[in-house]
């Protein structure tokens, strides 16, 4: 199984899609907290929908449980906690949700998960990602 991964920022609209379509990816993951703000641009949840459709044939779907919660991304953003700490609280997070079990492989299976950071090393859906692949085993996980 590959899971994808992918953030927008410091990326334009035509890399963005472009590493998407060459990926082989079969849908997005939309991993974000906040899919809707202004500050989403091409990203924003209705238009990323139709533009993946339209330009990469693929499919999109927001699965908000592979989220932090408010107050761990606002404790990590405020810098009131490292990203150590954010990095623990997130896991235990998904733990606690045991998103191996809630979560369809077949969601997650050739997705791409999507956020905004711009490199995985501090962002949660690297997180996510490695979290699956030790709890399902035979994952490849490349980021894009």
């Amino acid at each position: 199984m590959r899971i994808f991964t992918i953030g927008f920022t410091k990326k334009s609209a035509q890399e963005f899609f472009e590493l998407l379509r060459a990926s082989g990816a079969e849908r997005v993951v939309d991993v974000r907290l906040n899919n809707v703000s202004q500050l989403a641009g091409f990203t924003k949840r209705d238009d990323l929908a139709y533009f993946l459709r339209q330009i990469c044939d693929m499919d999109y779907v927001h699965v908000p449980q592979l989220a932090p919660t408010p107050a761990i991304l606002d404790a990590y953003r405020k810098k009131q906690i490292t990203w150590n700490q954010y990095e623990v609280r997130f896991l235990e997070l998904m733990e606690q949700r045991r998103i191996e079990e809630t979560v369809p492989k077949q969601i997650i299976e050739e997705g791409c998960l999507l956020c905004s950071e711009d490199k995985p090393d501090h962002c949660h859906r690297r997180l996510v990602a490695e979290y699956l692949a030790r709890h399902w085993g035979d994952v490849e996980i490349l980021h894009l």
